[in-house]
């Protein structure tokens, strides 16, 4: 066999499609039995990704064009407005199972319920798109993350109508990150993430205080769905392939280091992930590898790194609030809307 891909989530799945599209022998292994559970993200796609990416627009929720920051006293929240469409929340079940279905059509194999490592399979290549904390990183001798922030999120049906994507930085709730709600209008994403060894109380003793205490919280009109788990903040790793394999997504930390964002540098990178093993199982020369450089993709997160090392070290409520007169003068509205709205994402392969 010439691929082994560890992991099915869309940067596993659409790695494989892409080199089973080649011509290649792929296997996938995912250790759930069923893509509809388990799930860790919480779908938020950024223009740039919808824009770019052929996803399927029934998966997707409204637009979302308003957001609105608040510092940990609620009060006076910054608005930011786009004049475009900046974010759609996916029904993530339904786009793994497109990207499943075509993943196979492709003629790549999955296997479901299967655990990483197989003994009955021997491939040339492994793929590692197994998280955050990544088996096949381990067991190739590449690098692993080490700069993480956990997260708990819970998702509900609503019926509103205005789209808006609340952020609430209160180190309190949720220290070196944030606490969010994305309302679509059809579903709310309502969550908070933070620094593990800084968090003041388990995450759903957290998230239970913020879903009690944030006024603008909508009202369920049906079950509630959770999901958690780790997210690397520590930008692209530095040594993510080697002659047996590569890592993409969250395992080769593939994660905007200040937003968190890891749904768009995913498909970016399994398309270059695809790529070199291509060239590199066609022709067998290890210097093609160098093309998959982490090193050179990690350069690019600069100043990102630095924001993140920042937002790391604000630990009182009072340096948040402060921080938010600054966000509502003309230049800090520009800088977070820049954040939020910027053409900036996941380098191009």
């Amino acid at each position: 066999m010439d691929v082994l891909v560890v992991g099915a989530g869309l940067a596993g799945l659409q790695t494989a499609r892409l080199l089973a599209s080649q011509g290649f022998d792929v296997l996938v292994c995912e250790r759930r039995s069923s893509l509809d559970i388990g799930i860790r993200t919480t779908g938020i796609f950024v223009r740039r990704t919808f824009e770019d990416f052929a996803l399927p627009d029934r998966y997707l929720g409204p637009a979302v064009r308003r957001v609105l920051l608040y510092p940990p006293s609620l009060r006076a929240p910054v608005e930011l407005v786009s004049s475009r469409d900046e974010f759609r929340v996916g029904d993530m079940a339904g786009i793994y199972s497109q990207a499943l279905s075509e993943t196979r059509l492709a003629g790549a194999r999955v296997r479901l319920g299967v655990s990483y490592p197989l003994k009955d399979v021997k491939a040339r290549f492994t793929i590692g798109a197994d998280g955050a904390r990544s088996t096949v990183a381990r067991r190739l001798g590449l690098d692993v993350n080490r700069h993480l922030i956990i997260g708990a999120e819970k998702v509900f049906p609503v019926s509103t109508s205005a789209p808006t994507f609340h952020c609430v930085l209160d180190p309190r709730l949720a220290p070196g990150y944030l606490a969010w709600l994305v309302d679509d209008g059809q579903q709310a994403h309502v969550g908070l993430a933070g620094l593990p060894d800084r968090l003041a109380a388990p995450l759903p003793r957290l998230l239970r205080s913020f879903l009690g205490g944030f006024p603008n919280m909508p009202t369920p009109t049906g079950p509630i769905h959770r999901r958690g788990g780790p997210i690397p903040v520590g930008g692209v790793l530095r040594r993510i392939v080697c002659p047996d394999g590569l890592l993409v997504g969250d395992a080769a930390g593939a994660v905007s280091p200040l937003t968190a964002g890891g749904l768009d540098p995913c498909m970016r990178m399994s398309e270059l992930a695809a790529a070199v093993t291509g060239d590199y199982l066609r022709t067998g020369n290890t210097s093609v590898l160098r093309h998959y450089d982490g090193t050179t993709l990690r350069a690019r997160f600069r100043v990102r790194l630095v924001l993140r090392n920042a937002l790391s070290h604000v630990r009182a409520p009072a340096v948040a609030e402060a921080a938010f007169k600054l966000l509502r003068t003309p230049l800090g509205r520009a800088a977070a809307a820049r954040v939020f709205f910027g053409d900036g994402s996941f380098p191009d392969a």
